[in-house]
């Protein structure tokens, strides 16, 4: 956990609010009394709102709380998908298999639920042929349509032309 809790001796204040083990509240009482009263039910009292005035503690299994705490947290991180962005790179004069290739290879990408960038890279005089580029492009969304949406216009960096895809699950 990224903020721990005070537990037991680490509590510093004179007076706390009490909540014991079945959730009731006992109400405001001196730290002393509120550590006896968990060494007697053989709990740990746990500082659980110290911002509030006075520091409301409870009486619990700190061990079995901590426990639970990153078990929901594992349960969380298990709900999260992480979208990865893929990157698949053509040139302007590929040829037919190769683009095929590696069409569907970007169609499994987005399938997956990931998110493709599609790059034309662009060598010397190609420069000036950017239409190419574009075609290119316009083709891979055409034939993607069915699985995928463009997120974003083409855009040049540098020395490629640039665009994303986005599957159509997300």
């Amino acid at each position: 956990m990224k903020d721990e809790l005070r537990v037991n001796e680490d509590i510093r204040v004179h007076k706390v609010r009490l909540i014991d083990n079945e959730g009731e509240q006992v109400g405001i009482v001196d730290i002393k009394e509120a550590r006896n009263m968990a060494d007697e039910r053989g709990y740990d009292l746990v500082e659980v709102a110290p911002n509030a005035e006075p520091p409301v503690c409870r009486l619990l299994d700190y061990g079995k709380y901590l426990y639970e705490q990153k078990k929901k947290e594992k349960e969380a991180k298990k709900k999260q998908h992480t979208i990865e962005v893929k990157e698949v790179r053509f040139r302007p004069q590929i040829e037919e298999h190769d683009f095929n290739t590696k069409l569907n290879q970007m169609r499994k990408f987005l399938e997956n639920g990931n998110k493709v960038k599609v790059t034309v890279f662009f060598r010397g005089r190609e420069m000036e042929y950017q239409e190419f580029g574009r075609e290119l492009l316009d083709r891979v969304v055409e034939e993607t349509k069915d699985v995928a949406s463009v997120d974003g216009k083409p855009s040049m960096e540098g020395r490629q032309m640039v665009m994303y895809l986005m599957g159509s699950t997300n």
